[in-house]
């Protein structure tokens, strides 16, 4: 991935990032929060030798320097810490050793010792108590045997003080690197999810599948739930879509007229009923004459969609029960002639298959300039590329972010395997940011009127 695909990836999953921000820093906060602070209390030595001349002086001054960190070492040892518990009286030598550090101050004889603990008077006593034990520690053992004075000396400089603060914990410093952490871990949850995620999203992704043409994108948009004659006749940039993609599909195969298509799409819920409705209601605002048909004899929803009779339909007409004629219903004030699908059948793939599914689809062709069936999906059931063998072709109805690669490359295998033709393909429910192509709608929807300087100058002309 390149530095773009990162920012678009971040761009795309930003509830992601920010939510991974949020929970880092709850996390943060409630510990921060509920911790016991701690104070420290800090006191330093001063380590000398007692040499008489300058020569000495320089000798004892490297050697005191190289004694500092021996002495830092004896802090964290257990016999000071036994001395040290035993002077304070109400203390445990391992729970000390655990609440002290020291460190030598580079290249000086200073030694500093820190002691923390929740309690910032006990901090200090504790401080307080390891450098007059240390002093008592470094005169025992740097004292030669048969001599009364040490030869080197650890005095006490600076006493431990009661802190006013604590150190620990810092909610500032704290808040800050869970910011950082959580921005960190927000960027690679979503990096993950998106090297991991095998759902369409583009039309590059659909063309990396399949020869066959994104004839639409279709966008997400609230007016979709209202009737499709209501919001296809209104300038919006839905029934738009709906035109580019009656427009796109003049162009698909025009060597043969394709009459008969079928709408279908991988698995349910991609809204492929809903996309062959408002193609089959923009065609007739194009003029020209359309049948849909459902032929989905398993979910059918047609009926209920457009406030349509449900009583008989297609399966009426594949049991000889009545003419395809007598069934056919004129949806709202369109010339549109739907055929719904009447009473669910036990048995769908038999009708669809059968002789009178072909005669049906013969008569509809003389009869319409397009007729749309309605299919269930490809990958649940094989009606949809059974009807497709005797349409002249299928488009295949995907949702983005939904659909995956392998559902869409095996629905197109099945339409292939039976020698079906695949005319193109439609992404649905794209969010309306992706949708919205270079162009925008920036052209508007109603007329422009013209200023009335151009108004006049025209006149003049003529």
């Amino acid at each position: 991935m390149e530095l773009q695909d990162y920012w678009r990836t971040v761009r795309r999953r930003w509830r992601l990032v920010l939510g991974s921000v949020l929970v880092v820093l709850t996390v943060a906060a409630l510990w921060t929060w509920t911790v016991t602070p701690l104070y420290a209390s800090d006191t330093r030595i001063f380590v000398s030798t007692s040499q008489a001349d300058e020569n000495s002086a320089y000798t004892g001054n490297l050697f005191a320097t190289q004694r500092v960190a021996s002495y830092a070492d004896l802090v964290t040892s257990n016999q000071l810490a036994e001395r040290v518990a035993a002077e304070l009286g109400d203390a445990e030598a391992i729970e000390l050793r655990e609440q002290v550090t020291a460190s030598a101050v580079p290249e000086t004889v200073l030694l500093e010792i820190t002691a923390t603990d929740a309690d910032p008077e006990r901090a200090r006593d504790i401080a307080q108590a390891y450098a007059e034990q240390l002093q008592l520690l470094v005169e025992e053992l740097e004292t030669p045997r048969g001599t009364a004075s040490a030869v080197v000396k650890a005095t006490l400089i600076d006493d431990a003080q009661v802190a006013e603060a604590p150190v620990s914990p810092q909610p500032a410093r704290n808040l800050a690197l869970a910011a950082v952490l959580g921005l960190l871990l927000g960027i690679g949850l979503a990096v993950a999810r998106e090297l991991l995620d095998t759902t369409l999203k583009s039309s590059e992704d659909v063309a990396e599948l399949t020869s066959a043409p994104v004839l639409g994108t279709i966008f997400q948009d609230a007016s979709a739930k209202r009737a499709p004659h209501e919001v296809l006749a209104t300038a919006t940039p839905w029934a738009e879509a709906f035109r580019v993609l009656r427009t796109n599909m003049q162009y698909v195969d025009v060597d043969h007229d394709q009459k008969v298509l079928v709408l279908t799409s991988s698995i349910p819920g991609e809204g492929k009923t809903t996309t062959a409705v408002n193609l089959a209601v923009t065609l007739t605002q194009a003029g020209q004459k359309v049948a849909l048909v459902e032929c989905d004899l398993r979910r059918p929803q047609i009926a209920e969609r457009l406030g349509l009779d449900g009583a008989i339909g297609t399966t009426s007409v594949l049991i000889g029960k009545v003419s395809a004629e007598d069934v056919m219903q004129r949806y709202a004030d369109t010339s549109l002639d739907v055929m719904v699908c009447g009473h669910i059948p036990p048995n769908p793939s038999e009708l669809l298959q059968s002789q009178a599914m072909e005669t049906l689809l013969l008569e509809l062709r003389s009869r319409y300039d397009i007729v749309i069936l309605d299919a269930p999906p490809l990958l649940p059931v094989t009606d949809a590329a059974l009807l497709a063998t005797r349409a002249d072709g299928a488009v295949v109805v995907v949702s983005h972010g939904r659909t995956t690669r392998d559902q869409l490359s095996t629905a197109i295998h099945r339409l292939e395997s039976v020698d079906a033709t695949t005319l193109g393909v439609v992404v649905n429910l794209t969010p309306a940011k992706k949708a919205s192509n270079g162009y925008g709608y920036g052209y508007g929807y109603a007329p422009v009127e013209e200023p009335e300087a151009a108004l006049t100058g025209r006149r003049r002309r003529t």
